[in-house]
Parts: C-alpha cells; structure tokens; sequence
C-alpha cells in the first residue's frame, strides 16, 4: 500500500496538473465561450472586454465584433480551438434576441443558408488585444465558417434578460433628486418593423417595472428611435422630444436612460436644447450584465452537455 501511495504522490509532484484537470469540467470537456457584440469605438470594445473580464478564470473566452461578421467569427473560434476548445457557447450581446440570430445560425452550421468560403477575406480592421477587436469599420462577409467545433448558440437578447432590471434601477437613482418632479424616458434603437418594434418596447417595458413600483417617478416611458430607417426615425424623433419637452413644461426633469449596450448614441444631438439630465453610459459597465452573461454560458453548457 506505501508504494502504491508513494508512486501516485510521485505522479502528482511531477505533473500536479494532471490531477487538478480532472475536476476541471471545463477543460475536460474542451467548451469555451464566443461572446459576439456589434463593436465600435476602442471605448465600446473595452466596456465589453471589461464587461466580460471576470468570466476569463472560469472559461475559455473570446470576443467577435462585427454585425455576425463570418471574418471575427471564423477568427475567434479558431482561437478558441487552438486552445483544445471543441465545444463552443456563442453568447449574442445584442439587445434583441431577434438581432442577427438566424444570420449567424446559418455562419456557424446550425441552420442551412450561408453559402461555403470561397475566398480568403482578409480582415483588415486593427486588433484589440488578445480578442480581436476591430475598430469603426465592420466587415459584414457571409458564409458558412470551417469549423470541427459543435456549437450551442443564445436565444435571448438584453431586452429579455430580467438582470437588466437593476441595471436600469440603479441608473435611474444615480441620476434622481426628487422622484416626484421626474419622467424617466428609456431610449432603445429600436429596429424597422412595427411588429418587431412593438416586440422591443414591450420586452424592455418589462424590464423597467420596477422603476414605477419600486420608486414615486411621475412617469416611466419606454421608447425607440427607429435610427437607421428615416421614415420612420422622424415620427420617433417628435414623440422623444415632446416627451421631454413636456417634462420640463410642467415643472419637472425628465431622466434619459439609453438602453444600449454601450453609450448614448444619437441621442444628445436627437435631443439639442431640451433640458434633461443623463448618465450616457448604456447598459455596460455592471455586475448585472456579466451575470447575464454567464447565466447564458451555463445555459449553453448545459444544452452541449444533454445534446438538447
């Protein structure tokens, strides 16, 4: 029995890893982590780089900027799978879970309709990092990406996540004096459908509940710009004013929250010479999105892990 015991202390001094990575589900089961999220400025990346940061000792992760860009895709998880990763959660920052999902089904394999690789893109925005953050410019390339990886691809956008609920909580109070005399008005991008539209407003309308049950605001408002369609943007446009403009007109201050992933937009210029109070920071940098995220993870994990 010593040398039994003597012979496996042996093996742990020599190789202590060899022991550890057999509690280590993750890397035992090769599963890593794409997070995808639109990208822009190096302030943008960063807040999803920092965002991220503390699921790193836990998984394997890496980052694809770009509108499910085939070329940040295809370059991150062949990142991940340099490091052993074979199974692969793929996490959409996005603000609608209908943003870009059946697009970037089709680049990873799950669903039919991305053409094969033909040619060799090159992907010539700067790096960031280890992640390969790009910088204003976005390649928008479409096909089917060559990959051995099995893949479990996030449903949920952040419009859906019910952690976003304290996000928005604690940006209203940081920018609250006196609830009573306050309108708060959140501010999405809002896409081009009125259907779909609708399906935003009601989904971040959920989210910021609490706002009217929790605290005497005199009044909460969700609304969307409709940004990148014109016909649409003006009419959004008027209504986002007015409500600010009548907010002061009746002696009080509306509080403006974007709800974006980072950032205010368009906002200020939307809204020039009205008076308002902002924090301009959008959803990231908090605790509550990084719990989303990883909620995500463990999610995915578990769907690769049933095979469901």
């Amino acid at each position: 029995m010593k040398a039994i015991l003597s012979a496996w202390l042996a093996l742990v001094i020599v190789n202590p890893l060899s022991a550890l990575a057999q509690n280590d589900s993750h890397t035992e089961e090769h599963f890593g982590v794409l997070v995808m999220a639109h990208g822009g400025s190096d302030e943008w990346n960063q807040g999803v780089l920092d965002t991220v940061a503390p699921l790193n000792e836990d998984y394997d992760i890496e980052l694809a900027f770009g509108m499910a860009d085939a070329v940040s895709i295809q370059e991150a998880v062949a990142r991940l799978e340099q490091r052993g990763v074979k199974r692969i959660g793929v996490v959409r920052l996005f603000i609608s879970g209908e943003s870009w999902y059946e697009r970037t089904a089709q680049i990873l394999g799950l669903e039919e309709g991305a053409p094969e690789r033909v040619i060799e893109h090159a992907h010539t925005d700067a790096g960031h990092g280890d992640h390969g953050a790009p910088g204003m410019g976005h390649s928008m390339a479409f096909w089917r990406i060559d990959s051995v990886s099995e893949f479990a691809l996030s449903e949920d956008g952040l419009a859906q996540a019910p952690q976003m609920a304290q996000v928005l909580l604690s940006r209203a109070l940081g920018l609250s004096v006196d609830p009573s005399h306050e309108d708060v008005l959140i501010l999405a991008h809002g896409p081009e459908t009125d259907a779909e539209d609708q399906r935003w407003i009601a989904q971040i309308e959920a989210r910021s509940a609490a706002l009217s049950e929790q605290h005497p605001f005199r009044s909460v408002k969700v609304a969307t710009l409709r940004e990148d369609w014109e016909e649409k943007r003006v009419g959004a446009e008027e209504s986002v004013r007015e409500f600010v403009s009548n907010a002061s007109a009746s002696g009080g201050t509306a509080l403006v929250i974007p709800y974006r992933v980072h950032g205010f937009g368009p906002y200020a210029n939307v809204l020039e010479g009205l008076e308002y109070r902002a924090d301009e920071q959008g959803l990231i940098p908090h605790p509550s999105v990084t719990a989303w995220i990883e909620a995500q993870v463990v999610l995915l994990e578990k769907q690769l892990n049933t095979g469901s």
